[in-house]
């Protein structure tokens, strides 16, 4: 394995032992057993290698939807399942999932020039989602009427919900609210499955509509 590999698991290993606030240079360094000036040989920028530690995440992440997909499965299935494995992941895998989704990472180009930008990560898998969308609505004519948002809009709002539901849960404003587990337990099979389902029955429409 190259040093730079070597670098980025080191990365992958603390963020998900101690959360993405414990990736300083320094200690990726010390975790990967090499000099607080190596990874400057590889990383132009802190954020650059940053930005490839969160790319291991959304790789993860693409592929637990891959395993959880059905090609053949009707698009609202298969958007229940993608949410599903979204809000479990996020529960899992809390320093990763926070990572990812900063925004001056995903705006990463500014700090890198090494390619695939982040951005290029991220997009991919909210294009499947409004694909997804684009072909519920379009089966389900009139279903939030002619004046209902666009599919781009739809999706951008159920992903903002599914984050929102993560994110609360993990805070325990969740679990408070619902006099669900103490904070810190992750929601049972049911409970999120409960959540996931009201998030599409506020963005799609109730089943059946």
């Amino acid at each position: 394995m190259d040093l730079r590999d070597r670098l980025i698991d080191a990365g992958v290993d603390l963020v998900m032992t101690d959360g993405a606030a414990s990736l300083g240079l320094r200690e990726i360094a010390r975790r990967a057993g090499v000099s607080h000036g190596a990874p400057r040989r590889y990383f132009p920028t802190h954020h650059a290698l940053l930005s490839a530690i969160a790319r291991r995440g959304f790789a993860d992440l693409t592929a637990r939807f891959v395993a959880a997909g059905d090609g053949e499965a009707a698009p609202r299935d298969q958007l229940r399942a993608l949410a599903r494995v979204y809000v479990g992941y996020a529960l899992e895998c809390r320093g990763m999932f926070e990572l990812m989704f900063r925004h001056d990472l995903l705006d990463s180009e500014q700090h890198s020039a090494d390619p695939p930008r982040l951005r290029e990560s991220t997009l991919p898998l909210f294009e499947h989602v409004v694909a997804l969308v684009t072909r519920y609505q379009s089966d389900h004519v009139g279903l939030l009427g002619e004046a209902g948002p666009p599919p781009e809009v739809t999706a951008a709002t159920l992903w903002a919900n599914l984050h929102g539901i993560a994110q609360l849960w993990a805070w325990g404003s969740l679990p408070l609210a619902l006099g669900a587990p103490p904070p810190g337990d992750a929601p049972g099979d049911d409970r999120l499955d409960e959540l996931v389902a009201a998030a599409l029955d506020a963005h799609l429409g109730p089943v059946g509509s």
